[in-house]
């Protein structure tokens, strides 16, 4: 599976103008939401993905997120099988983002 570690979020974003996939339950944004100026980002839950897959575009480049990046990589894995060809999981999730990256971002 194709990981990006959380330091090398913003940049690959800006390069490939990647869009965010939060993937975590609504309740967990309200928590620690995740903002990245420029960027697009996008919020389909984990369950809800097969249902809205036709919200995402296949030839975008995608970065998936949740919280330490377990239901982010299985949301990549099934992009994948549906023909997506740049997924990309965040390794470690926001819980990553807030210990090395961003401090103020909540970690739950």
């Amino acid at each position: 599976m194709s990981q990006l570690a959380v330091q090398d979020l913003q940049a690959h974003c800006a390069a490939a103008r990647a869009l965010l996939l939060d993937v975590r339950e609504p309740w967990e944004i309200d928590l620690a939401a995740l903002s990245l100026p420029g960027v697009a980002h996008k919020h389909i839950p984990l369950g809800h993905i097969p249902d809205r897959l036709d919200e995402l575009d296949p030839s975008q480049s995608i970065v998936c997120i949740c919280h330490h990046g377990v239901r982010s990589l299985q949301v990549v894995a099934f992009l994948k099988r549906q023909g997506f060809e740049s997924v990309y999981n965040l390794a470690g999730g926001i819980d990553a983002w807030s210990a090395h990256v961003d401090p103020g971002v909540p970690r739950y």
